[in-house]
Order: C-alpha cells, then sequence, then structure tokens
C-alpha cells in the first residue's frame, strides 16, 4: 500500500549552492544550475507503509511559474531508472548523456526524476505503483510547481522503462507520451531469450517474486506487450482472466533498442511496437544499429538524446481529442 503524502508543498527562492538532503518536508533542498535551471531535491511524495519514505528531484526551467514567479506552466517529463528493479537512483540517467536532466529542463520541461522501492524491498507491482503515485503527488502540486499536470510524457531506461510503460497504460494516467529506452516488454519470452525462465535469482524473479516459469501470469501482467495483448483481447469480448482496466488506445511511444543489446534483446522491442500498433497506438521504433545495453558502443547518444527530447515536445504540443 502507498501512502502518499499530500501535505502542503512551499516552493522556497533558489538557494545558489544548497546540497544535501531535504529539511523538513515542504522544505527542499534547492540548488541552481546554469542557464536558469532550479533543482528541488529530496521531495518526500510517498511513504509506503512499512518502507522507507521515498523521493523525488525536480528539475525546473527558467519558464516555470512557481510562487510569486509568472509564465506558462511547464509540461512534466517524469523519468524512471533502470537497474534491473533492484538498483539505482532518482540521481542516475541510465546513458552516459551530460547534465540530461537539466537539458531536459533548459527546453522547457520540469523533469521528476523519481526513487521507488527496489525489488529486494518488495515485489511487482510495488514499484509501478509508486511510480503512479508519484505522478499524481505532482499533479495535486501542479500549480505550486509551475507545472502542467496535463502535459506529462513518461520516460524510462531499461527496468524504469517496464515501469513506465506499465504507468502510461494504465487508465487514469492520462499521459502524452512515453519514451521508451530498451526495456523489458515481455518478461516471460524475455527469460527463455536470456536462459533464465526457471532461475529464482535473475532480475525478474527478483522482481515478480517467482520466476516466469512459476507465475507465468504474474509475469505477463509485468509485461506492457502483454498487458496490450490482454487488453485488446478483453475490448474483442475473450476472456482474459483479470479484468483489464488499461487505456483504451495507448498514447504515443517512441520505442528505442540497440541490435546488439545483450541484455535487452532488440526482438522486445519490435514485439511492444507491434503491440502498440495494433492496439491503435502511434509508435515510433528505432532500432540503433551495432548498440548495447544502455546504447553503449559507437553510438551517437547525443542524438538519440536529442531524439527523444523532440519527441517529447512533439507529445506535449499536440491536440488530443
Amino acid at each position: 500500500m502507498v501512502d502518499a503524502v499530500l501535505g502542503p508543498v512551499s516552493v522556497p527562492a533558489v538557494v545558489p549552492g544548497a546540497r544535501g538532503a531535504a529539511g523538513a518536508r515542504g522544505e527542499p533542498a534547492t540548488s541552481a544550475v546554469a542557464g536558469g535551471v532550479r533543482v528541488l531535491r529530496d521531495l518526500v511524495y510517498a511513504e509506503p507503509t512499512g518502507f522507507r519514505p521515498l523521493a523525488l528531484d525536480l528539475h525546473l526551467p527558467p519558464t516555470a511559474a512557481t510562487g510569486a514567479h509568472r509564465g506558462d506552466p511547464a509540461p512534466l517529463v517524469l523519468f524512471v531508472h533502470g537497474g534491473g528493479w533492484r538498483s539505482g537512483s532518482r540521481r542516475e540517467f541510465g546513458p552516459d548523456v551530460r547534465d540530461a536532466f537539466a537539458r531536459i529542463a533548459a527546453a522547457g520541461f520540469a523533469v521528476a526524476s523519481v526513487d521507488y522501492r527496489l525489488s529486494g524491498e518488495a515485489v511487482f507491482p510495488a514499484q509501478v505503483d509508486d511510480v503512479a503515485a508519484a505522478l499524481a503527488w505532482l499533479r495535486v502540486r501542479a500549480d505550486a510547481f509551475g507545472i502542467d499536470g496535463a502535459r506529462v510524457v513518461a520516460w524510462g531506461e531499461s527496468a524504469g522503462a517496464t515501469i513506465a510503460s506499465l504507468v502510461a497504460l494504465r487508465a487514469d494516467a492520462s499521459v502524452r507520451g512515453v519514451v521508451h529506452w530498451y526495456g523489458p516488454t515481455n518478461l516471460i519470452e524475455h527469460a527463455r531469450l536470456l536462459g533464465r525462465t526457471n532461475d529464482p535469482d535473475c532480475a525478474e524473479a527478483r522482481w515478480l517474486g517467482a520466476t516466469a516459469g512459476e507465475r507465468p501470469d504474474l509475469a505477463a501482467g509485468a509485461s506492457p506487450a502483454l498487458v496490450l495483448t490482454a487488453g485488446a483481447a478483453a475490448r474483442a469480448g475473450a476472456p482474459t482472466g483479470d479484468a483489464y482496466g488499461g487505456v483504451a488506445v495507448p498514447p504515443p511511444f517512441l520505442v528505442v533498442n540497440g541490435t546488439s543489446d545483450d541484455a535487452v534483446p532488440h526482438a522486445q522491442a519490435v514485439e511492444f511496437a507491434d503491440a502498440l500498433a495494433a492496439a491503435g497506438g502511434e509508435v515510433e521504433l528505432v532500432l540503433v544499429d551495432g548498440a548495447r545495453h544502455r546504447f553503449e558502443g559507437d553510438v551517437d547518444r547525443e542524438a538519440l538524446f536529442e531524439h527523444a527530447v523532440g519527441f517529447a515536445r512533439r507529445a506535449v504540443s499536440a491536440v488530443r481529442e
């Protein structure tokens, strides 16, 4: 169970060079970076029962309207880190891209990078619930932070892409787009491809609390491609077991994977793109020749980063019917 922290939040003036943990809740540590971008760190968004408080960092663009400042509310990028569901933190972007969060903010977005419970702390669906709670928390405080809660792009890398996609496919998410970078999308097939269907120590099993071989139903529920397939079957009247409560039509997706990724084979991206298209969604599939996991190798990571920012900009600018 996730208990969202719903107390009032004040956005203090910039304190140049401020670092470290926040003080009392609602008094986040702040700092300034180049280009007028401000960072509010250690914002506690939820206190799951029996677990550590969960926090996010919020990069605000120069145009964000907060407190006495005036301006247009900024669209939001909700960033979900990777790490095999068992490691990583909100301070990590993933690929080696310089000042990624600050640069996304400089492009006009508020950027919330989110911590969630790791698999050593809680199993699926806790991580999806946590990120969904972070989004809800931000929307409640949209006016205070100067963000537009109706214009949200979810962006995840590796395991974080799986989580971000599952959040975006929920009926109540209402996101404008998703950047899905090299995340597993069919955990049953992913485990099979890597020869660990019945390996209790693999990342999938630790996340699910069971192997894909033991609980294929659970693995399917944690697989964005299979969630889409189940949703299509449910809408067609076919029996699917648990009721499907996802979006009728998925938001636009940018799905990117390296062709030499041995952690998440690019077949996962192809399957997901096909499922998105079959569900009536807009999808752009980018297969990066020779790229390994996290775009390692002889890869133009800057170009991939800028392409994703451009996708996000188009997604929040599109008129939704």
